[in-house]
């Protein structure tokens, strides 16, 4: 159905977030698609991300808003150069703002859309706008302000 997922063009050292990272056994492991102009990603609340019973604790929701968010940065700025992902230079994207709206209960054990559309890309910072439906229905909304990663943050420029 997909080609890959933007996550699987992250470089093995940058591929251990608990949100997106493949190589986190213990994460989401959130995979993010190009649908049209806009993303898409799908992820199916466990029973342990509960807040009340039957609803989803609503940290999950931002941190699948941040993780698509920033996914969704790469793809847009390797599109933007003219350039496939997973080339080098890496262009990996970290959170310098995020902005939920909780707009109504997440229900448990349903699967989650997660929409990206991307707002603005200006140098190192791509603005997307996302938001997470049930059933259809509009859950919660937000914006994630991603810049690229700076050097130092890079493993093998840390130190």
């Amino acid at each position: 159905m997909h080609s890959k997922a933007f996550q699987d063009f992250y470089p093995e050292e940058l591929s251990h977030c608990y949100g997106c990272g493949r190589l986190n056994e213990q994460g989401y492991q959130i995979k993010s698609y190009w649908d049209g102009e806009e993303t898409i990603a799908s992820f199916t609340p466990q029973p342990y991300h509960i807040a009340i019973p039957g609803y989803v604790y609503g940290g999950l929701l931002a941190s699948l808003i941040d993780c698509h968010g920033t996914g969704t940065a790469a793809a847009a700025a390797y599109r933007a150069a003219g350039r496939d992902m997973g080339t080098e230079p890496a262009l990996r994207f970290v959170t310098a703002s995020l902005q939920v709206e909780y707009l109504r209960p997440t229900p448990l054990g349903v699967p989650l859309e997660i929409r990206g559309k991307i707002e603005e890309i200006k140098g190192r910072k791509v603005v997307v706008k996302a938001t997470v439906t049930a059933k259809g229905e509009l859950c919660a909304r937000g914006q994630v302000v991603a810049v690229q990663m700076p050097e130092h943050m890079m493993p093998s420029t840390a130190g």
